[in-house]
């Protein structure tokens, strides 16, 4: 069986190749981890590799309640008690690098920050703050020059710091309408400078950004999350969106990045993600290929076997389920999320769930 082989991602050994997709929780009270967050994930350590949930390189970059960060000592020293407690069980962690750009509000946010975009468009709807509940999204500022280079500088220090915190790379989160996509994608970025436009132009952040992270920690630890049709947080397919992404694929690939994280959030309801764009993707990429998206057993089987992908990731179930190697293994039933609880404070639907009575502190053997 594929999912339970091992793999070699850039420099990194992975016990075998089922993946924690980046899934936000919201538990970070004061945006430090801490140690709920800590048994969170050592409870999932089965797995090859762990992404952990988006996580902010800069104050500017805090969009929901309760999401950690990365940029400052305490943050640095409550994610070290994560990532000695995921190695200690075997496995590999990678800090998800998540700048929320226009996808946030003041509330939810540190005093002197600000709310930055490519261009000075809101987000349609609203945001849950702590403070206040739903608030409309407000209008961000639109990025100079300076900002982008020191947004640039701050995703290359977040990454520094999260190796310091004992991560074994870092995921530049380039999906999903965070900044990184919001440059990408025309529903967001109306700039008519060197940053918007063309294919070429609207690529420029999010490659210059992945060149500068590589070159500070090595392209071996640094990979990137992309979501061709992807429609979230006001996304829109775009026009020569395909060429878009199979340009970005290819300027990746010269950086040689340990890999792609390709989002497919199609069993969502979120529009289907075409073979052809992924095909496009992996073959101007030419390295490593993280698939995810209402991944089963099966599907993720076939996908591995196929070589449509080298690594799978599983969200829904990973949260549910932390024996989800063993029970996939193992052909067990799988837990149900409970979805009121997906970012509430506190334990309950996030460190609760119940591991398989057939475990018994048993590894997974491969059937």
């Amino acid at each position: 069986m594929k999912l339970n082989s091992k793999y070699t991602l850039g420099s990194t050994e992975l016990k075998n190749r089922i993946v924690m997709s980046p899934m936000t929780r919201s538990r970070a009270i004061d945006n430090i981890p801490n140690d709920l967050m800590m048994e969170y994930y050592s409870q999932r350590a089965d797995g090859g590799l762990l992404i952990t949930e988006g996580t902010a390189p800069s104050a500017n970059g805090l969009g929901y309640p309760r999401i950690p960060g990365i940029y400052n000592k305490a943050q640095i020293e409550g994610w070290k008690k994560v990532t000695d407690a995921v190695h200690q069980k075997g496995a590999k962690i990678f800090l998800q690098l998540m700048h929320t750009g226009r996808c946030s509000h003041p509330d939810n946010m540190e005093t002197g920050t600000e709310i930055l975009a490519p261009s000075p468009v809101a987000l349609e709807g609203q945001m849950y703050t702590d403070q206040n509940g739903l608030q409309n999204y407000p209008v961000p500022k639109e990025m100079t020059l300076e900002d982008i280079r020191q947004a640039q500088r701050e995703f290359v220090q977040a990454a520094k710091n999260a190796i310091t915190a004992g991560f074994d790379g870092v995921e530049i989160h380039g999906a999903n309408g965070y900044l990184v996509d919001q440059f990408i994608n025309t529903a967001s970025n109306k700039r008519t400078d060197e940053y918007g436009g063309s294919i070429e132009n609207r690529s420029r952040f999010a490659i210059e950004t992945a060149q500068q992270v590589a070159k500070a920690i090595g392209p071996e630890k640094t990979g990137i999350r992309l979501s061709p049709c992807g429609a979230f947080n006001g996304m829109e397919l775009f026009e020569n969106m395909e060429d878009t992404f199979q340009f970005l694929a290819e300027e990746l690939g010269k950086i040689k990045l340990a890999y792609i994280h390709v989002v497919d959030h199609s069993a969502m309801g979120a529009p289907e993600v075409t073979d052809s764009v992924k095909s496009k993707i992996r073959n101007a990429f030419g390295g490593t290929i993280i698939a995810s998206g209402g991944l089963d057993k099966q599907k993720a089987e076939a996908i591995l076997t196929e070589g449509k992908g080298d690594l799978v990731a599983f969200g829904r179930p990973y949260l549910a389920n932390p024996d989800l190697v063993y029970r996939l293994v193992n052909d067990l039933k799988l837990n149900v999320p409970d979805y009121d609880t997906f970012y509430t404070p506190g334990p309950k639907g996030y460190t609760d769930y119940p591991v398989s009575e057939q475990k018994m502190g048993q590894p997974a053997v491969a059937k």
